[in-house]
């Protein structure tokens, strides 16, 4: 009888977080851009690339993890 495969095991809170300190930090950025340099949009453009990179980083660490066998197949052909 074979076992179904196990899911990493994470806590939502955590994704959130990725998502959360995205968009903070990266329109953080943008807003310091916008002053600096004087538009007024590098703030939303911040917040969308934020919160891509943090959407990323979330899939990133809930995908499930390749084993020693799939990546020596893959060496093999």
């Amino acid at each position: 009888m074979s076992q179904p495969e196990e899911k990493p095991k994470g806590d939502p809170w955590h994704a959130f977080g990725y998502i959360v300190a995205g968009v903070a930090f990266y329109g953080f950025l943008g807003w310091l851009a916008d002053r600096w340099l004087g538009t007024g949009y590098l703030v939303g453009v911040g917040i969308v690339v934020g919160a891509g990179l943090g959407i990323y980083l979330t899939l990133a660490r809930f995908q499930p993890f390749r084993s020693a066998d799939t990546e020596q197949d893959k060496h093999d052909e």
